[in-house]
């Protein structure tokens, strides 16, 4: 899946911020089939079922269960064309969502060879704040994170110093 590009830094944020907000008696939908991120998140304690990998844009049932108290949404929102649908949909009251971060000097990514491997939205933290208030949610909690690269050049010097990630604690209102 990451060919040798295991996003270690990204799998520790993410951890360390769930911890705080969420329980292990929670029980958590986690948005997106089966990964190693999941994998971890079962590892450490937590109960996670996956989503089967139906299109959110067009089938929003997965989210309208009562049979689980927390959604997890790990970068998945950007890949959506109407991340507003399912995010308004979902019945769980509490969401756990991160997304890339658009940034100014680097275009929205794309694989030429997986269609499902595309950023539709790239979003800034404000708008994806819009976003979930609109669809009816109150963020509790935030965090922002860099992301550098192994290369040299000006991008990855930006990279250094210009927040990649972005991940909120949200409650329904």
């Amino acid at each position: 899946m990451y060919e040798g590009n295991f996003p270690s830094k990204r799998y520790k944020e993410t951890l360390q911020f769930l911890s705080k907000v969420i329980s292990k008696d929670d029980k958590i939908l986690d948005l997106g089939v089966s990964n190693p991120f999941s994998k971890i998140l079962i590892e450490e304690g937590y109960a996670v079922a996956n989503t089967t990998g139906e299109d959110l844009d067009i089938d929003t049932s997965a989210v309208k269960t009562d049979a689980v108290n927390v959604v997890t949404a790990f970068e998945i929102f950007e890949h959506l064309v109407s991340p507003f649908n399912v995010i308004k949909d979902i019945n769980a009251d509490k969401l756990v969502a991160s997304i890339p971060l658009r940034l100014w000097f680097s275009p929205a990514y794309r694989s030429k060879t997986d269609t499902w491997d595309r950023h539709y939205h790239e979003f800034e933290d404000w708008q994806f704040d819009w976003l979930l208030e609109k669809a009816g949610w109150t963020i509790k909690e935030r965090h922002k994170w860099t992301n550098p690269v192994k290369k040299i050049g000006l991008r990855p010097l930006l990279r250094l110093f210009t927040p990649r990630y972005y991940i909120v604690y949200a409650e329904r209102e």
